[in-house]
């Protein structure tokens, strides 16, 4: 059954696959609730200080001063973004539903944009700091890439309607082309680690391909391969990745560091 009857509507957007994704939604909700909860619970107070650094004199005349203008508490970073996460999935089964529903008949998914680019953002901050990027102007940088890259996103949605006579893919590969550049940054620092733990070069790898991921999911989608030809099989893989990405990194980092 059509979701919308004066626009075509996204593939695979039925009654029966939107009651399937309300199931997920509800499901990914007690997921990501529960481990940001078990996450507060759970952790130490290890915190990684973020650093200004800045001239202290005429350009070229003397060295920076640095100093650390405050702490990011791992533990609860990682437990904001798992709670936005749950937060966003709730919404989408309950309060929100109809406008949820009624996007997804239309081939956009707001909700998921608006999450990403603040859970994804926190993430991407928290391996950055992990990988020795720890200046505030470097941060806010990364941060902005990674919004940009999101918001690419939610516009070749918007851009790519059902019932379109044509794809365009200059929004992927603009924000391809942004969303990459925190990943070099971090990558830049393999050329000079001598001793890091090889928990970090995991957290690298496998957080680097699930954002990968992220991406080849929405090209598969607009080139209609398979069954990315289905909107509804695209948004179910969404949630897919975004639970592993997060439960995977959470995790990840709580090994490393935040075991109380």
């Amino acid at each position: 059954m059509n979701v919308t009857a004066t626009a075509p509507n996204a593939t695979g957007i039925t009654t029966e696959r939107l009651g399937n994704l309300r199931r997920w939604n509800i499901g990914l909700t007690v997921l990501h609730l529960g481990q940001a909860v078990a996450m507060l619970l759970l952790t130490n107070a290890f915190a990684i200080g973020v650093l200004s650094s800045f001239p202290d004199g005429p350009p070229g005349t003397k060295g920076l001063t640095t100093t650390t203008i405050f702490d990011v508490r791992i533990g609860w970073a990682i437990a904001l973004f798992l709670g936005l996460a749950g937060l966003d999935h709730l919404l989408t089964a309950t309060f929100a539903r109809k406008v949820y529903e009624r996007d997804l008949g239309r081939g956009i998914n707001r909700f998921r944009w608006v999450e990403y680019s603040i859970s994804a953002t926190i993430m991407v901050i928290v391996i950055s700091l992990y990988w020795g990027i720890v200046t505030i102007n470097a941060l806010i940088v990364i941060a902005g890439a990674n919004v940009a890259m999101i918001l690419f996103g939610w516009l070749q949605e918007r851009m790519n309607p059902p019932g379109r006579t044509s794809t365009t893919m200059l929004p992927f590969w603009f924000g391809s082309l942004v969303g990459i550049t925190p990943w070099l940054a971090m990558t830049a620092n393999l050329f000079y680690v001598s001793d890091a733990p090889a928990a970090l070069f995991a957290i690298l790898i496998v957080q680097g391909l699930f954002f990968f991921c992220f991406g080849l999911n929405q090209w598969l989608q607009y080139r209609g391969a398979g069954r990315w030809a289905n909107y509804a099989f695209g948004e179910k893989t969404y949630l897919v990745l975004s639970l592993g990405a997060k439960s995977l990194l959470a995790w990840q980092i709580f090994a490393v560091s935040l075991a109380a």
